[in-house]
């Protein structure tokens, strides 16, 4: 697609982020403007940022439109990212807006390039400095271009002592871009792959040609996957292009970043929430120039303006936090091949336990495969065993077994590490009234609120909602009759104080610390030798290296197998796999130990024996039979409203117009109360659309959906390729 140029007062269509749903028809300002350029204009009173998206199409009078005000100074948005969101607009029935919203999360875009103040080495250093001024001289000789409270800090002296070399001649101050390029990368530095590492990586950096292609990364735990995709990393950089690496956890880019800065000698772009908005800024714009080889982030960072990128890599590509569950509902995964396909570039999708749709996409040759079936160096593959609980008898409110205590035991006497794995957060699941039996529930939401004892209140993982721990049941008023039904972390923390008191414990749960920053810092702390006891929740489970831990006890491994998910095998196989193999990842051997109630499950049995690829058989031909994804269509219709009639009037009158879906094929379920029926005051209602894996599904939505005007009080969300059923 060729960019064009609009003269002044030509009709031209700017698309916005403000919530209205299409492209706008405008005057091109004075001195013209072309594709992408990011502009501002009116609307009503106000001035907003806008992206031309095209020439103007509408009929409305030319004499009645408004003229443009000014091309903002950012690089203008290229042809491919244009296409991009309005394919992935099309894909997930999302309004191009809101899309558009997603490419435009930095701050001041439309701003003048401003400066700072910075402070480099001028003339010549005196023979005689005090030791102060010395530290500030051999802080600018390693790293220039600092700002005065940064050159303070980082030669840890005061400000006065730097405005005194200032006065002397030997630093001078000057003012420099406030956004500034990101140092290089050296792609040239040698890599440490070994065994099937080097055939591995030597195929991903063919992979790296200017063509589409994806391919699955496929590693045990331990394997040097990273390693091995980072040389795809070294081809993109050498040839000059960008690269994207996408992390499922904020939490696990610490010891990423240390990784590719040991690679190639400096530290990568970062793009996540626990960004300032300032560093979000330099990197968007950055992008946009080209002049940051290598970003790492969440999955929003897949909607950066970058300039030539060469390669996409999604680790932990299974890991369900990549999919947008509120505003634009998406798959980061199946968005960064659409982006690459787009491009021209190539897709590395990095794991242990991929997601039964990338397995079976490499099955049918739609993807490429590499395997790594042996971890790195001299770690092996930790034992598997399981503790049968039916035979353990434990005592009420007591969790770790025995044989797994005795296990525990034996590494605390060993100075060795050992992890016990819950996904709980919270002490308890449920607070229940003895006297009456009322289960304290959220007020705005149909769930029970969790006990957070550490933070001493009840929490609502729905909405958010908290409240003190109560002395009195709300319902019946009886003092003292609140009690604790099930294990969170919390609670687990409590017996494993009680049962190993000398021991050193650590809780990592996302809800106990208050920043990224402070939760990188307590798994770094814990990576050196911190604990001797680790309880975790999932985020455990995500890519952290304890060198030190040789023991895995999973407290509750029949816990993702209840409920009715298509998805509960994959996830609970793929949790506890992930999990297990944080064991062993050094020199000493590692062993899981698997409290569960059902050792014959075949999921438990899958995980025990190893057989990754019969796991994957038997579920994805019982996927087959089905027809669900990855052999069928799924799109998921959330209703909600204050009013309870309405809610379900509305999907009753929806489901009974189903004409648009039945001339395709597809079939409607519903409508149903949602698994959690009120969220933040809101009644919520799902419907269920099956349809057959090439049925033109989205078309047919459309269409159904807008046979019905929305009362003002009612949302609808249409959610393509649901991951959850909530």
């Amino acid at each position: 697609m060729t960019d064009r140029h609009y003269p002044p007062r030509a009709r031209i269509g700017v698309l916005t982020c403000e919530p209205i749903g299409r492209v706008l028809d405008y005057l091109a300002p004075e001195g013209g403007c072309g594709d992408g350029d990011f502009l501002e204009v009116p609307l009503g009173p106000r001035k907003v940022m806008g992206v031309v998206w095209g020439p103007g199409v509408s009929d409305f009078d030319v004499t009645k439109l408004r003229q443009a005000f000014r091309i903002l100074e950012a690089r203008p948005m290229r042809a491919e990212l244009r296409a991009f969101l309005a394919r992935a607009a099309d894909y997930t029935l999302t309004p191009l807006p809101a899309m558009l919203r997603l490419a435009t999360r930095a701050p001041g875009l439309g701003l003048p390039p401003t400066t700072r103040r910075t402070y480099r080495l001028a003339g010549p250093v005196p023979n005689r400095l005090t030791e102060a001024r010395l530290k500030v001289v051999e802080t600018l000789r390693t790293t220039p271009l600092l700002t005065l409270t940064e050159l303070a800090e980082a030669a840890g002296v005061s400000p006065s002592v730097v405005k005194g070399l200032v006065a002397l001649g030997v630093v001078a101050e000057e003012d420099a871009p406030r956004d500034l390029p990101y140092p290089r990368l050296d792609p040239l530095r040698p890599s440490r792959l070994e065994g099937d590492q080097v055939a591995a990586g030597e195929t991903l950096r063919k992979t790296v040609n200017g063509t589409y292609s994806t391919t699955l990364l496929k590693g045990v735990t331990g394997s040097g996957k990273t390693e091995v995709y980072l040389e795809a990393v070294a081809e993109t950089l050498k040839q000059g292009r960008q690269a994207l690496v996408l992390l499922p956890e904020i939490s696990l880019t610490g010891d990423f970043l240390a990784r590719v800065e040991a690679r190639f000698g400096a530290r990568p772009g970062e793009w996540h929430s626990g960004q300032t908005m300032t560093e979000r800024r330099r990197l968007w714009r950055m992008a946009a120039e080209g002049e940051v080889g290598l970003v790492v982030g969440a999955r929003s960072a897949l909607f950066l303006p970058f300039q030539d990128l060469g390669l996409i890599v999604v680790d932990e590509e299974h890991d369900t936090s990549y999919k947008q569950e509120e505003g634009a509902l998406y798959h980061a995964r199946d968005m960064a091949v659409l982006r690459a396909s787009i491009l021209g570039c190539a897709v590395v999708l990095s794991s242990a336990t991929p997601s039964l749709e990338s397995w079976v996409n490499a099955q049918s040759g739609k993807y490429a495969r590499i395997d790594l079936t042996s971890r790195h160096g001299p770690a092996v593959m930790p034992k598997m065993h399981t503790i049968d609980l039916r035979a353990e008898k434990l005592p009420p409110n007591r969790w770790i077994s025995e044989p797994l205590a005795r296990a525990i035991d034996k590494r605390i006497g060993l100075g060795e590490q050992s992890l016990l794995f819950l996904n709980r957060r919270g002490y308890a699941p449920v607070t229940v009234c003895r006297a009456c039996g009322n289960q304290i529930g959220c007020d705005h939401c149909d769930a029970r609120m969790v006990e957070h004892r550490f933070l001493k209140r009840l929490v609502c993982h729905q909405c958010g909602e908290t409240k003190p721990l109560p002395e009195t049941c709300p319902a019946c008023q009886a003092t003292g009759s609140l009690a604790p039904i099930g294990p969170g972390v919390e609670r687990l923390a409590e017996e494993v104080a009680a049962r190993f008191p000398t021991a050193r414990a650590e809780v990592l749960s996302s809800d106990l610390f208050t920043t990224a920053r402070a939760l990188k810092d307590k798994i770094a702390e814990i990576a050196n030798g911190g604990a001797d006891i680790i309880i975790g929740t999932q985020i455990v489970a995500k890519g952290h290296n304890f060198p030190n831990l040789t023991l895995v006890g999973v407290i509750d491994a029949d816990l993702g197998l209840q409920g009715s998910d298509l998805r509960a095998a994959e996830r609970t196989f793929q949790l506890i796999a992930q999990v297990s193999g944080r064991a062993g990842r050094a020199d000493k051997p590692g062993t899981a130990l698997l409290q569960t109630c059902a050792p014959d499950h075949p999921v438990i049995q899958a995980i025990l024996k190893g057989d990754t690829e019969a796991f994957w058989k038997a579920e994805a031909e019982g996927r087959r039979q089905a027809q669900v994804p990855p052999f069928g269509r799924m799109a998921g219709i959330i209703l909600s409203s204050p009013n309870v009639e309405e809610v379900f009037d509305f999907g009753a009158e929806l489901a009974r117009r189903d004409g648009p879906l039945r001339a395709v094929g597809a079939m409607v379920f519903g409508p149903a109360p949602a698994p959690i029926a009120r969220i933040r005051g809101r009644h919520r209602v799902r419907l269920l659309v099956k349809a057959d894996k090439t049925t033109p599904l989205q078309a047919a939505l459309r269409a159904w959906v807008g046979q019905l005007k929305q009362p003002p009080s009612l949302r609808l969300a249409i959610d393509i390729d649901p991951q959850s059923f909530l």
